[in-house]
């Protein structure tokens, strides 16, 4: 190929892909099929090798950057990012509204209701239509450069679309977690023994602090745009609901329900109707942002030093529970993570009764200054996860009494140790003995857990008999299980003890990436090691891997290649591998992608719901990633197929709707190859 046709290849490659993400990741209406984009992006990807002075930084394939940062840059905002006041009354609601007519007299007011996303606050900088710089808020004044980061967010356009964009626009907005994300990612971080995530803002906000962009491009985020920042070259809509409407047709992502309101009756109505509809939003909500729909009348308002006086912030209100702590235990995690446990008086909070709740660190707790007797606010974070938000301390009696973190592990006596959480913030506080039982237990449970090598029976009762009566030291002694010394243990008995052998001896023909899962290495959560599977033929391959060779495994970058490394040069797990070796367990991967590249449902997208008349939905999936084919919890757009069987759910109402393609288990076998 010469280099002209390259170039003019590159040009409609590269505008293809913008097209298609577009549709995608703003629209949620995918063009094409994923195995086709991939086509297109990889024949992108060659041409750049071939030719590499094609790249531009605007390419589709720079997204994610290659070496991680050392630090992040200070960056100037042109024009200062204010903050808004809060409200929290329909009262103060009123008194803003009567504060701005006065500052306009005899006008009429209209305003723009929008969700206040709860995410962290970006400014993005476009020149002559290209990305140039990205920067969190910070003081308003300086923040920290996050460009390489924000690059990596596919609804993030790296060039404006159309040629309506003024030679400098700078647009402001949220970038967040999505709900369903934001579970899926603390998940994998509990399958991992790493420390959860408080809440979806906390999660985004720590991937932003992240130095290495392929991690944050790992992780499940989003932006909304909603203002502007500087802009030279064009004048700036005339209204807020037009800004937005040239924002979208710029291909930047805007909320997608606003309220335009143009008396203060039907703005309240408007924060009421938001309020029953926010939760179907894909994120977190914690407000709505009230804002004159007229530029030329916020101009005319100004700002204090610090918001500005034509918008304003109404906070609803999160559902609470006032309890009492009656204790504060400490958990002990397999990584050897220490974590503290409100123990509560037991109470009603959404719908369920809450007697635990977590303190998610050390810091955490001295900065609440929450002590033992103390009434306490709780509430679910995300609606999910109970925290305590604060202790009640005008209760105070005098009798609560301070936790004091234990400088020893309340399981082995070792003394602990204080590391700073990769990239996240904060401190956890660890048992670094290895043979700690709570670790040996924690262990135990992840490689019996189903998501790993789905051990039925291997739950936390069992395996704390097995470990306490000193039966099983680590995953291998399993295997070396007799029927009469489990059925000697308490409630056990023979048909018990034979159920849970049965399942240890199944295991030993599990998948690959099941077994990778369940070492539980750093990092490599059940995503990890089916990608690890599908680039390595067997586990042989993965232990002498380097990081460089590890990295060529899609979703594997250097923090996750380095914790592989890091695991199988220690002596102590090699041994562990040539004893799972000697004990029959399979060390080949089914997932390789030589065998499922060219399978029958290679690129195609599944979602199961319901029984299936002759396999478990874990068999089902098993041989759906064999067959190159990948599997979804929910439906969406971009789901080739739903397979269903009896008692099927929403889900396959869902896929009706969408129209997509639903098949019982009979045409599923067809499709595999089997009649």
């Amino acid at each position: 190929m010469t280099p002209e046709k390259a170039r003019k290849r590159h040009e409609e490659l590269a505008a293809k892909i913008r097209e298609y993400d577009y549709a995608y990741y703003v629209l949620a209406k995918p063009l094409i099929s994923d195995r086709e984009y991939d086509s297109l992006y990889h024949e992108l990807l060659d041409l750049e090798k071939e030719f590499p002075e094609l790249i531009t930084p605007d390419s589709p394939t720079q997204r994610v950057g290659g070496q991680p940062l050392s630090e992040f840059k200070p960056y100037h905002h042109a024009i200062p990012m204010m903050s808004l006041d809060n409200t929290y009354s329909q009262e103060e609601v009123r008194e803003f509204v009567n504060r701005v007519q006065r500052l306009l007299p005899g006008e009429k007011l209209v305003w723009l209701l929008e969700p206040k996303i709860d995410g962290v606050a970006v400014n993005l900088r476009y020149e002559h239509g290209i990305l140039v710089a990205g920067a969190t808020r910070g003081d308003g004044v300086t923040g920290d450069d996050i460009t390489a980061n924000l690059k990596t967010i596919r609804s993030v356009p790296l060039r404006l679309a159309g040629h309506s964009a003024p030679p400098v626009l700078e647009v402001r907005g949220e970038v967040y977690m999505t709900k369903a994300g934001f579970q899926k990612l603390n998940a994998e971080r509990a399958a991992q023994g790493e420390e959860l995530f408080a809440n979806p803002r906390n999660a985004a906000a720590g991937s932003l602090k992240q130095l290495d962009p392929r991690i944050v491009a790992s992780r499940p985020l989003d932006i909304l745009l909603y203002g502007i920042g500087q802009i030279q070259g064009a004048p700036p809509p005339s209204t807020q609901l037009d800004l937005l409407e040239w924002l979208r047709k710029l291909g930047l992502k805007t909320p997608e329900r606003t309220w335009l309101c143009k008396s203060l009756e039907e703005l309240i109505n408007a924060i009421a109707e938001l309020d029953k509809v926010r939760r179907d939003f894909p994120y977190e909500t914690d407000g709505a942002v009230i804002k004159l729909n007229s530029i030329a009348q916020r101009e005319r308002c100004g700002a204090t030093a610090k918001a500005p006086r034509w918008a304003i912030a109404y906070k609803y209100a999160p559902e609470q529970a006032e309890t009492i702590l009656k204790d504060i235990t400490i958990q002990v995690g397999r990584t050897g993570a220490l974590t503290p446990v409100a123990e509560l008086e037991p109470v009603l909070l959404a719908g369920t009764t809450v007697s635990r709740a977590t303190l998610h660190n050390e810091e955490d707790l001295r900065r609440k200054d929450i002590r033992i007797g103390d009434k306490v606010i709780i509430e679910k974070a995300g609606e999910i996860i109970p925290i305590v938000v604060r202790a009640v301390t005008e209760k105070r009696t005098g009798h609560e009494k301070p936790f004091r973190f234990p400088s020893r592990c309340p399981e082995c006596g070792t003394s602990v140790t204080r590391d700073t959480a990769d990239g996240e913030g904060g401190v956890i506080v660890r048992c670094p003995n290895y043979d700690c039982p709570a670790q040996i237990r924690g262990r135990i449970e992840h490689w019996c857990s189903r998501g790993a090598m789905d051990i039925e029976g291997g739950g936390e009762v069992l395996v704390a008999q097995l470990v306490k009566t000193g039966l099983v030291h680590d995953v291998a002694d399993l295997y070396q299980l007799k029927l009469e010394q489990v059925a000697s243990l308490e409630r056990m008995g023979e048909k018990s003890a034979k159920n849970f052998l049965d399942a240890v001896e199944a295991s030993r023909k599990r998948d690959l990436w099941r077994l990778i899962h369940g070492l539980g290495i750093l990092h490599v959560g059940a995503g990890v090691a089916k990608n690890l599977a599908r680039h390595f033929p067997n586990l042989d391959a993965i232990m002498n891997a380097s990081v460089e060779e590890l990295m060529k495994a899609e979703d594997v970058g250097e923090v996750i290649a380095q914790s592989i490394v890091q695991w199988t040069s220690q002596d102590r797990n090699r041994n562990l591998i040539e004893r799972l070796r000697k004990a029959g367990l399979n060390f080949e991967s089914s997932m390789h992608h030589s065998a499922a590249a060219a399978g029958p449902l290679a690129g195609k997208t599944f979602v199961l719901t319901g029984t299936l008349p002759s396999m478990s939905r874990e068999e089902a999936t098993a041989k759906i990633e064999a067959l190159g084919g990948r599997v979804s919890s929910s439906v969406s757009k971009k789901t080739d197929f739903v397979l269903a069987g009896e008692e099927a759910g929403s889900k396959l109402e869902k896929a009706r709707k969408l129209g997509i393609p639903v098949i019982d288990e009979a045409e599923f076998l067809r499709m595999c190859g089997k009649s």
